[in-house]
């Protein structure tokens, strides 16, 4: 069968089936760049702001190519709106169960979200699962893509050691996902996702982000994604076990979720099962 009747066949373009996407230039991974650390300075500017900002440094560009590399980043501005995060068509959406609800004690309420994660050349995805009540970060993947595989594996490893009374999220795709939503429902996890215009529904992982980019992530150049997951994986091994937080009495996250001291994690190795977790 001839190629052109095949794309017929397919519903498929002759010129799409011989596409091959182009990896981003120079100049956007460092407009990339730019904007992911503008982002984490002021998570609550728009287009126009950003474009602001980068006009100020020099750098020449339009409002769309600006919204275009923030949106190929999983960058949005924090603020009321009527449609923070967009389920995928056929997606189901759950309410908002943590208004109003103290959080008492570890594994009540764990919670996920994802963010840009910068490489010297290209770029990566990092998505945490996070104890609300200690701040412990139970595991973590790193990405190439926005599929939902990295952010289903990341909860299975999670699921392994634990199960939350409430599992939070944004409304984005991956997390209204069947895969994710079927793996939650399976451990009998009740889920709650972030109210349309709600910008701080999920707090806690927003300021992680924040942490885990100031402490690490800028103060460092990654090659390539192994040495991202290897830098990662040292940096939460530290988070978890030796960073001190003053919301939780100068305390560790482990020293929190466990409720006994944890020795610091002298050595980190590599684990067995999979790459990703502390």
């Amino acid at each position: 069968m001839s190629i052109s009747r095949q794309c017929a066949l397919a519903g498929l373009s002759r010129s799409g089936l011989y596409y091959t996407p182009r990896e981003e230039t120079a100049e956007n991974l460092e407009l990339m760049r730019l904007l992911d650390e503008q982002y984490t300075r002021t998570p609550f500017y728009g287009v126009r702001r950003m474009r602001e900002e980068v006009l100020r440094r020099g750098r020449e560009v339009n409002p769309k190519r600006v919204r275009r590399l923030l949106r190929q980043m999983g960058l949005e501005a924090i603020y009321a709106k009527p449609r923070l995060s967009v389920p995928a068509p056929g997606h189901r959406t759950y309410p908002y169960l943590l208004r109003g609800l103290p959080i008492v004690r570890p594994d009540q309420v764990w919670g996920t979200d994802i963010t840009y994660i910068r490489l010297r050349r290209g770029f990566a995805y990092l998505v945490a699962i996070m104890d609300w009540f200690s701040r412990y970060v139970l595991s973590w993947e790193l990405s190439v893509t926005l599929d939902v595989s990295f952010c289903v594996a990341a909860l299975a490893w999670a699921l392994q050691s634990a199960r939350p009374e409430i599992f939070n999220s944004d409304q984005g795709s991956q997390f209204t996902s069947e895969d994710f939503t079927k793996l939650l429902l399976g451990h009998d996890v009740q889920i709650s996702m972030d109210g349309r215009g709600r910008a701080m529904d999920n707090i806690f992982v927003e300021r992680l982000w924040r942490t885990v980019k100031y402490e690490e992530v800028y103060l460092r150049d990654y090659e390539d994604v192994p040495e991202a997951v290897e830098c990662l994986r040292n940096y939460f091994c530290f988070y978890n076990r030796e960073r001190m937080h003053q919301s939780l009495g100068y305390q560790t996250p482990a020293e929190v979720y466990f409720q006994k001291p944890i020795r610091p994690c002298l050595v980190r190795e590599t684990p067995m099962v999979m790459i990703g977790s502390p």
